[in-house]
């Protein structure tokens, strides 16, 4: 799937506001490709940094 990050970006390396990634679904949260080129699991309701450095945001799918 396809999905849009709305919010502030975070980390270098993480997510950047308004960029699609592609995601799968697993155990309630999204596996994503990040700006790091690896996956990592997200929140589905509000993705942030782990250490609050951000307030995170949302995500939009674009394509299931």
């Amino acid at each position: 799937m396809k999905i849009k990050y709305i919010g502030d970006s975070f980390g270098v390396d993480s997510l950047t506001d308004g960029k699609v990634y592609e995601a799968t679904e697993e155990n309630g949260m999204y596996r994503v490709i990040d700006d790091s080129g690896e996956d990592y699991l997200y929140s589905k309701e509000n993705p942030a940094p782990l250490d609050g450095s951000s307030p995170g945001g949302k995500w939009e799918i674009i394509e299931k």
